[in-house]
């Protein structure tokens, strides 16, 4: 029963999707962005996913969801762990998400509240900015640390 990381590819967007409608998480605009999308997999069936909408040196980390049967072994925290290290690796100066249940989550990787007037002009773009996820949540920004 073995847990395996893995790219996301085009036939995994209707089980993404599944997981995201169970967990009650916005689905707009993922289809977009699957590329940039981690998913896990126990047994060739997915249960987990989290992805990134890249904006010029800017991303929103996004859709963070794990099926109810893997929650609290850390698959979450790997897929976070793993996409910030990718985010880093493309040289990105700041990683942002949108959250209305998990602002506590999100400090054990670097990420800190920020005003929602602080986002940069080009996330705006993001369906979720653009009403998929509520003005009610929290904003939270990481910095990438530059390397030479």
């Amino acid at each position: 029963m073995m847990l395996t990381f893995r790219s996301a590819r085009p036939a995994d967007l209707g089980a993404v999707e599944a997981l995201l409608a169970a967990a009650d998480l916005p689905r707009q605009g993922v289809a977009d962005h699957l590329p940039h999308f981690l998913v896990a997999e126990r047994e060739g069936t997915l249960v987990a996913a989290a992805g990134l909408e890249l904006y010029g040196t800017s991303a929103l980390l996004r859709s963070v969801v794990v099926n109810e049967s893997q929650k609290g072994k850390g698959v979450g925290a790997e897929l976070v762990q793993r996409l910030v290290e990718r985010a880093s690796a493309d040289r990105l100066g700041a990683l942002f998400l949108l959250t209305t249940t998990a602002a506590d989550y999100f400090p054990r990787f670097g990420f800190v509240r920020i005003d929602r007037a602080s986002l940069p002009p080009e996330l705006h773009a993001s369906e979720e900015l653009r009403g998929a996820c509520p003005a009610s949540a929290a904003v939270m920004r990481r910095l990438m640390p530059h390397r030479p």
